[in-house]
């Protein structure tokens, strides 16, 4: 926490802060994905780095509160630090694997300090966090699991990421997060070799299996290295998850959302059949249902006398759920944002009472409108899907301001070498 100094004044950008060279002993982990360091009684959160390190770190962002840095040398380095996985979401690197330097059970401790603290914090409760990881990722070093990529091209056309925190393009020639079947597409389509348009938006779908695999050039098909224009040209892929002993099949839009994880869909598909119970013959509002992934399951949960009324504000994810759920009668699919659904503020009938809310939100969480709505049903359990810590905080806090117990709590690490994780809430009242 001494000695800083600058970098050369020729790379000084014009904010005095940003470039300003800091030895620092870091703290705690944030959420975030950086931890918490102190200069002169200034907060720091820096990037890159580990709790007990000493790092030489780099301003990035300065302000009268807070800074922002980078670890670009480490002093002395934890035991947890590994030779980073991907380097090039390292220092000034792309955002989307700041985590890569941390061997995975430490990250996984990492993910499990950050969910409990936010839900001390904001909910007042003190959880014992365990982060699951998903099957097969210990073995692939954490790495080949994404089954979907979202690429930019930069000024001279070469496929890449954005900047952490910046709209400069990085060119990339691999991606190693990605899963064996999204490379297989991209290397076919010459993502990382051929030169693009500048800015164009590349997305590359392919579900484990790879047979469905589709790639999407600013919106349109891509097939055999040209634009597909044809009116009956593919968009979407078909999605096969295992849960129990059952499977399904799920049609989705390629530029839709749906998790992307290899495993994530299976993984919290069963976390959520065994959180809400014995539900057979039950009414179960699942909101927030995007394409169908928990709606599909659910319907088998509760059979043909119960009902399943599913909620989403995203009008193509609702055509995909329609064609998914074809044929279950007992599922009642409403468009529309869950609050205003929720307070009958559209043509459909009122939202009936329910035994069991199943609710997985964007990152943003619920809050007090959908909570309010939700608790004035007085369902006996709410399962609370969550990629936010602490939106999922809030969230639990001001469900036990309406009377319901936090009972139990899963985390599932869906996104290795980053800062995101997965939980599963159960709250009873």
């Amino acid at each position: 926490m001494t000695r800083p100094r600058r970098s050369s004044p020729r790379s000084r950008p014009v904010d005095p802060e940003v470039g300003l060279e800091l030895e620092l002993e870091i703290g705690p982990v944030a959420h975030g994905g950086h931890c918490v360091a102190r200069h002169e009684g200034r907060v720091v959160f820096v990037r890159h780095t580990l709790p007990g390190e000493t790092v030489r770190a780099r301003v990035t962002e300065g302000g009268k509160k807070f800074w922002r840095a980078d670890a670009v040398e480490v002093l002395e380095p934890s035991a947890d630090r590994v030779e980073p996985a991907w380097p090039a979401s390292g220092p000034g690197g792309v955002g989307g694997a700041e985590l890569s330097h941390v061997a995975l059970p430490a990250q996984r401790r990492w993910k499990a300090a950050v969910l409990a603290e936010q839900l001390r914090r904001l909910a007042g409760l003190e959880p014992d966090v365990t982060v699951e990881a998903a099957p097969g990722d210990d073995e692939r070093g954490g790495l080949a699991y994404r089954t979907r990529i979202e690429l930019v091209t930069d000024a001279d056309g070469r496929a890449g990421m954005r900047r952490f925190r910046s709209h400069d393009v990085v060119p990339l020639d691999a991606m190693p997060l990605a899963t064996p079947e999204v490379l297989t597409l991209a290397a076919t389509e010459g993502v990382f070799t051929r030169r693009w348009r500048p800015g164009q938006r590349l997305e590359l779908v392919a579900p484990a299996g790879g047979a469905d695999a589709l790639m999407l050039v600013d919106g349109t098909p891509w097939r055999r290295g040209r634009p597909d224009f044809r009116p009956n040209a593919r968009r979407a892929v078909t999605e096969t998850v295992q849960v129990g002993d059952a499977e399904h099949r799920y049609r989705v839009a390629a530029d839709g959302f749906w998790q992307v994880h290899r495993g994530a869909p299976g993984v919290l598909a069963g976390a959520v059949l065994d959180a809400v119970g014995d539900v057979s013959d039950a009414t179960v509002l699942d909101l927030y249902s995007g394409a169908g992934l928990f709606t599909l399951p659910l319907a088998a949960a509760v059979g043909e006398r119960g009902r399943v009324v599913a909620i989403e504000g995203d009008e193509q994810a609702v055509k995909d759920a329609r064609r998914n759920v074809h044929g279950l009668h007992h599922v009642d699919l409403r468009l529309g944002t869950v609050d205003r659904v929720l307070a009958g503020r559209t043509d459909d009938d009122p939202v009936p009472a329910a035994d069991v809310v199943v609710l997985d939100p964007p990152r943003a969480g619920a809050g007090r409108a959908v909570v309010d709505a939700m608790a004035g049903r007085e369902p006996g359990r709410i399962v609370y899907v969550a990629c936010d810590p602490a939106a999922l905080a809030r969230d639990v806090g001001l469900l036990g301001e309406r009377g319901y117990t936090l009972t139990g709590l899963r985390a599932f690490d869906l996104f290795p070498h980053t800062h995101h994780v997965e939980a599963v809430a159960v709250l009873d009242r």
